[in-house]
């Protein structure tokens, strides 16, 4: 999957419940126009307008295709600590602009036992990536403001801000299971990322 920097997280932020929902029809064996119909039709997102379901589809179910028959069963039986993990480990693979957020600012402060996250961490990492990257430079500050937010919501659903006023990270328990399986398929790094 080659990426490029997006915003969409803006419309998508976390959907634990919701990619669960996908990959369990996954599972039963529907291809994906079958699990789109089937998640509008029966608002299985459980939203109140359709316009959210259609801005939050097409993140979910990119999520849903890194999530193998191995992780699938590990997000749909485990505890709701590896769902958090699979789901930080879905939009990571998905998202690279919340990756490196992940893997600069978060991964690198719990290395370094460093549990305090700043706006201006936040704005140092976005103001170097609008260097970086002619994309990002183009965004709104409407539009950046709002993705600051979901990457704040992202790490407090995720269980890795304590709660969403405080600074203060929390460092993620994550399963040996969850841990070997991600390295032996050759993704070490978005644990490392997760502060492991």
């Amino acid at each position: 999957m080659n990426l490029e920097y997006s915003s969409s997280l803006n419309g998508a932020s976390f959907l634990l419940f919701e990619l669960k929902q996908v990959v369990k029809l996954k599972q039963q064996g529907l291809a994906k126009d079958e699990i789109r119909k089937k998640v509008k039709e029966e608002n299985l997102f459980q939203f109140n307008n359709q316009g959210r379901i259609n801005r939050a589809l097409p993140s979910v179910m990119k999520r849903a295709e890194v999530i193998d028959e191995t992780l699938a069963s590990l997000l749909l039986e485990g505890s709701i600590e590896t769902g958090r993990t699979l789901n930080l480990y879905a939009i990571m693979k998905t998202d690279l602009l919340f990756f490196e957020f992940m893997d600069e600012v978060i991964g690198e402060k719990l290395h370094n036992n460093d549990y305090l996250i700043e706006k201006k961490d936040i704005n140092l990492f976005f103001s170097s990536k609008a260097e970086q990257s002619e994309k990002v430079a183009s965004w709104s500050d409407i539009n950046v403001e709002k993705l600051k937010r979901a990457y704040i919501q992202v790490l407090y659903e995720g269980g890795i801000l304590r709660n969403r006023k405080s600074k203060e990270l929390n460092k993620l328990i994550i399963d040996e299971p969850i841990k070997n399986y991600l390295t032996q398929i050759g993704d070490s790094r978005y644990v490392h990322a997760m502060g492991e």
